[in-house]
């Protein structure tokens, strides 16, 4: 059976909660899935394949995702890896919006794809100066996830994992 590990770096949530989704379609589709937030994740990578994601701030991905793909970097090049961000939400969410983070690592491990979804901004989760920021940005609030598009691009990845 083919093992695969989804490791993320969310700030408030919602990029975990993206997480669980890919690795719920992918058991729903028979891999063997961990989940797992990038500052916790197995210290042992004995896997298949990786899908890793981070949420975005302020145009880059979360420091602990980032500290995870370098600490692994050699491992994870020889494994077939996906990469997903998520945060741009509204009007915003429209264009590439990879970062030099999902770049660099996009090329450097020779990533199968990388997706960018639609993320969540609730007032109540953020701090005074993070609301600032968003009111500066003229950014919405709500939740602009597509679950639809999560478990497409789940459904993708699987069948590239267990055709090979």
């Amino acid at each position: 059976m083919t093992r695969m590990l989804v490791v993320a770096a969310s700030k408030h949530g919602s990029t975990t909660e993206i997480a669980e989704a890919v690795g719920d379609e992918l058991r729903r589709r028979g891999v063997e899935v961990t989940v797992a937030e990038a500052a916790h994740a197995p210290t042992v990578l004995d896997f298949d394949g990786y899908v890793i994601g981070s949420a975005v701030y302020a145009g880059h991905w979360v420091g602990e995702v980032s500290h995870f793909v370098e600490e692994h970097h050699h491992l994870l090049a020889a494994r077939p890896v996906w990469l997903f961000s998520s945060g741009p939400v509204g009007e915003i969410a429209s264009g590439d919006d990879r970062t030099p983070e999902a770049k660099a690592f996009g090329d450097s491990l020779a990533a199968r794809g990388h997706h960018v979804f639609a993320g969540k901004l609730e007032r109540d989760d953020l701090s005074l100066l993070e609301r600032a920021a968003v009111r500066f940005v003229h950014a919405p609030y709500g939740d602009f996830r597509n679950w639809t598009e999560v478990e497409h691009w789940a459904d993708e990845i699987a069948a590239a994992v267990i055709s090979a």
